[in-house]
């Protein structure tokens, strides 16, 4: 194992009305004048934002809004949200939502703690050194944003996705209430799934520094979500499945699958990322679009890694030599996507790239990661461009 430090500072709220307990929590952690930034219309329509606004008139808590943010969150709408922080004296911000509300609030509160431009943390030009303080309602199970030190944003000139994390922008309490991912639409439950899943995934495919205890709470992790995405699809009111579904999210990206190891691969988000980028797809359909021309690009030089996610978490048989159980597992996650009606290539993707756009996504994405990057196999720009190919 490696040397390893873990923070997890945000106070989590869990359970059914938690969100009622939004002024409370707001005071204790000194907010006095809020940013409350939400998505699109269904917090609206839910009756949710009314309802957390509500609260806080009742406790005296001043407070502006900002909707808007959309999946792939826009640089034009942090930059809106920054002014307005800093023209309105916004102390504490409220993110509303799923990951886009939560990175997009991160990246607002870096724009207002530091001076200069905020795309520069983004760009790796410089570091932040500091954040507005943030607070989390949670609406869908998917990024981990809530408890995670990262944040991704989409510049719209160049059609730019890039992420950054410091632990400044851990929000300091996330409210997370299963019943409030009960009106998300089939398909958005399963990208979400899909996203937990590659946060373990990609601190699991790695080529040293393993625990065993790591390991065993990982693989746990995914079989728990690949169970209860299974339960969502027949049922998606199942209270207990959400609940499940939901706390994995977080448990997936707060580091805790990752102590111990390199850091993980992550070469399936940042390949994604440029596929959200340019065509503005699902984050989490995205991945499950790539990850198997990844997988069998890399898992040859990873493979007793590949083998165990083979047994541990897609339990196939344990016949056949290590390559075979090895291809055995990724098919087997493939035929996970597929069930949760997730795709498996560019085209299930919908995406209909040409070759020169794969050219440009694998430029930009060797610039994106300083030339090369991975664990469980270093790619550069050649091999990105091989896996952009055969996910076609």
């Amino acid at each position: 194992m490696f040397d390893f430090k873990y923070y997890t500072p945000t106070k989590v709220v869990f359970g059914k009305n938690t969100e009622s307990q939004v002024a409370e929590l707001v005071k204790e952690f000194g907010g006095t004048k809020l940013l409350i930034h939400y998505g699109g219309g269904s917090v609206v329509r839910s009756g949710l934002l009314k309802r957390v606004t509500d609260t806080l008139d009742a406790a005296g808590i001043s407070y502006v809004t900002l909707g808007g943010a959309v999946p792939n969150p826009h640089l034009g709408l942090v930059y809106e949200g920054i002014e307005l922080c800093k023209k309105e004296n916004v102390d504490f911000l409220l993110a509303v939502g799923g990951g886009s509300a939560i990175d997009s609030a991160k990246a607002i509160g870096y724009g207002v703690a530091n001076e200069g431009e905020v795309w520069d943390f983004y760009d790796y030009k410089r570091k932040a050194t500091g954040c507005l303080p943030l607070g989390v309602i949670l609406t869908i199970a998917a990024t981990g944003s809530e408890m995670s030190d990262s944040s991704v944003i989409t510049k719209e000139e160049g059609l730019v996705k890039r992420g950054y994390s410091s632990d400044y922008s851990r929000p300091r309490f996330a409210i997370m209430n299963p019943e409030l991912t009960m009106t998300l639409p089939d398909y958005q439950t399963a990208c979400g799934c899909t996203d937990i899943m590659m946060h373990t995934m990609e601190r699991y495919f790695t080529q040293g520094g393993n625990m065993e205890i790591t390991d065993a709470l990982a693989e746990g992790l995914l079989r728990t979500v690949k169970k209860n995405a299974l339960i969502l699809r027949d049922n998606p009111k199942d209270y207990n499945a959400r609940a499940e579904v939901m706390w994995a999210g977080s448990l997936a990206h707060n580091g805790l699958t990752g102590c111990g190891n390199d850091g993980g691969d992550w070469m399936t988000h940042k390949l994604e990322h440029e596929l959200g980028g340019m065509y503005d797809v699902a984050h989490g359909a995205g991945l499950a679009a790539v990850w198997g021309s990844w997988a069998r690009y890399v898992y040859k030089d990873c493979l007793d890694r590949f083998k165990k996610f083979a047994l541990n978490v897609m339990e196939v048989e344990d016949k056949g030599t290590d390559e075979e159980i090895a291809i055995a597992g990724i098919e087997a996650m493939e035929d996970f996507y597929r069930s949760i009606n997730m795709p498996t290539n560019l085209r299930e993707l919908g995406v209909k790239a040409t070759d020169e756009d794969l050219v440009k996504m694998a430029k930009k994405c060797a610039i994106g990661v300083g030339g090369q990057m991975g664990s469980a196999k270093l790619l550069d720009e050649a091999a990105m461009l091989e896996i952009y190919r055969a996910s076609m």
